[in-house]
């Protein structure tokens, strides 16, 4: 699927000498996610389960057939989207600088670089932060990284203290105060923003040491109207144990197949939680990040969308920690799916403003991208218990939920869609080097059984604590042996074929396996 292009903005109405005001006028339309829904939409909401309720009176098995009929349809919409959107993305990489366009970087020209970092309870990961930080190849004199604190967190902050980074390490404390959230703080940060270019990094993150740099080379490469640069996140631990294998192929799929496609289409972009490389100036004509919305980067990436503006992918690693434990995994997926929830009601408060914003097939990307990724995860258990109640009992109730049109297209929809979406997993673990773990996708509905478990608590929390953010734990891995494999901004990566054994375990720097530290990583272009 192929969105209407948008006219490319002229530079001027980009960033607009009266940057205030086109501000003002920018923040006075956009909704935040301060109140859950709008007057408006109870109304409609109350007007719909009215007239459920009537047609169900009138006829219940027609209703019922109506219903199922229409969430049969939207389950092979979107296994068409996705499919169409992403058929050729292993032929289309993300944006990439070559190490000729690095080297012939002055330093002297680089511009002053932000970078965010929010912490919370992230005491144990300090050091390593702070490490992974200082390897970064950018001039000391034109970073400013801003280590951003709650005030009462007083473990993190003992950590910070003893550590005494220095510069260019700011430890900025943020008042505590209603919503405890990320996009709270890293507003805070942006007040305090210097640099030209602004990048988000998590408390774990470990990204390739040329990062800034490639983004520096690709702003200045790539029209005023290109805002913002996602960086591919990749996963340390993806052979942890079996939740790591399926998060780290999802993770193959999103940022590797999915993000570079929406944003070659010029679709909305998801954004990822980290690594978000920004113009100053545009973040802040957006109005910065809602501070009440817990998947903060998802409403920004559909707000950038609705101006008009792009985002693209940097072919560039941010190594992540994939979460290991099952309370936390589902901790932090329900408070991205209540996200989702909340974003998708912010920006619907409005349709037809929604509508003229994005244009046509923007808008029904995102209905697909935003509205139907929650609402597919909430109905699964209720249609995996109805093909298991018709097995065991044969019930003709059921059978007659299903015309002869809806059950074929519901058969074709179920096998092909769990075709495709394994075979997308098994082609994040391949296209990531991870080939150990591709037998393992053949159990990935019992991943997709944990996501609908994630999803339903997310759905009771966007109604009953809608701006809590569960923390999610990190540092609870510890890394695999050796440094992970910088891909050198090869796109498809694969892991250094000198500290990879047969069987694709990196081996540690030094072992018989590992050959010379100083080889350069295999990868492939496509």
């Amino acid at each position: 699927m192929r969105a209407p292009a948008p006219a490319t903005p002229d530079l001027g109405a980009v960033f607009p000498s009266n940057a205030v005001e086109e501000r003002q006028r920018f923040e006075a339309r956009r909704d935040h996610a301060d109140r859950t829904v709008s007057g408006a939409q109870v109304a409609g909401g109350v007007l719909l389960l009215l007239a459920a309720g009537l047609l169900t009176w009138l006829n219940l098995v027609g209703t019922l057939v109506g219903l199922v009929a229409v969430v049969t349809l939207g389950y092979a919409v979107l296994m068409a989207f996705k499919s169409l959107v992403t058929a050729d993305a292993v032929r289309h990489g993300p944006v990439r600088v070559a190490p000729w366009e690095l080297d012939k970087l002055d330093e002297e020209s680089l511009p002053i670089y932000t970078i965010l970092v929010p912490l919370y309870r992230e005491a144990r990961v300090v050091g390593r932060l702070l490490t992974s930080l200082r390897r970064l190849d950018y001039p000391r004199r034109k970073l400013q990284i801003l280590l951003l604190c709650e005030a009462d967190d007083t473990p993190t902050l003992e950590a910070l203290y003893a550590a005494n980074p220095g510069p260019p390490f700011e430890i900025v404390l943020v008042p505590p105060s209603y919503p405890r959230t990320k996009p709270k703080v890293c507003n805070v940060g942006l007040e305090r923003a210097r640099g030209q270019y602004l990048v988000i990094y998590d408390a774990e993150d470990r990204p390739a040491t040329d990062q800034l740099k490639k983004a520096v080379v690709a702003m200045r490469r790539l029209p005023r109207h290109v805002v913002c640069l996602q960086a591919r996140l990749e996963y340390h631990n993806p052979q942890t144990n079996l939740l790591t294998r399926f998060f780290a192929a999802e993770y193959g799929t999103f940022y590797d197949m999915l993000l570079p496609s929406l944003a070659r289409r010029g679709l909305p972009v998801p954004l990822g939680g980290t690594s978000n490389h920004f113009r100053t100036s545009a973040l802040r004509a957006l109005g910065g990040w809602d501070s009440y919305n817990v998947t903060e980067d998802l409403d920004l990436g559909m707000w950038i969308a609705r101006r008009r503006w792009r985002v693209e992918i940097l072919d560039s690693i941010t190594w992540e920690e994939a979460n290991s434990r099952l309370g936390n995994w589902v901790r932090q997926r329900s408070r991205w799916l209540k996200g989702y929830m909340q974003t998708y009601l912010v920006h619907m408060r409005s349709p037809l403003r929604l509508w003229r914003d994005l244009g046509p097939g923007n808008f029904l990307a995102f209905q697909l991208l935003v509205g139907a990724t929650p609402l597919t995860t909430l109905c699964n258990p209720l249609l995996w218990g109805l093909t298991l109640a018709y097995a065991a009992t044969g019930s003709p109730l059921i059978q007659e939920l299903f015309p002869a049109p809806v059950f074929y297209l519901g058969i074709v929809s179920m096998v092909l869609g769990n075709f495709i979406f394994a075979y997308y997993l098994v082609t994040g673990c391949l296209l990531l080097g991870n080939h150990r773990n591709a037998k393992w996708m053949l159990a990935a509905p019992l991943y997709w059984m944990l996501m609908s478990v994630a999803a339903w608590k997310a759905a009771v929390q966007v109604v009953v604590r809608p701006h809590y953010w569960e923390k999610t734990r990190h540092g609870l891995v510890e890394e695999e042996l050796g440094e992970p494999v910088e891909d050198g901004g090869g796109w498809r990566p694969r892991p250094d074929p000198a500290r990879v054994d047969r069987g694709g375990v990196r081996q540690p720097v030094g072992s018989p396996a590992a050959g010379r530290e100083g080889a350069a990583p295999a990868t492939s272009r496509g």
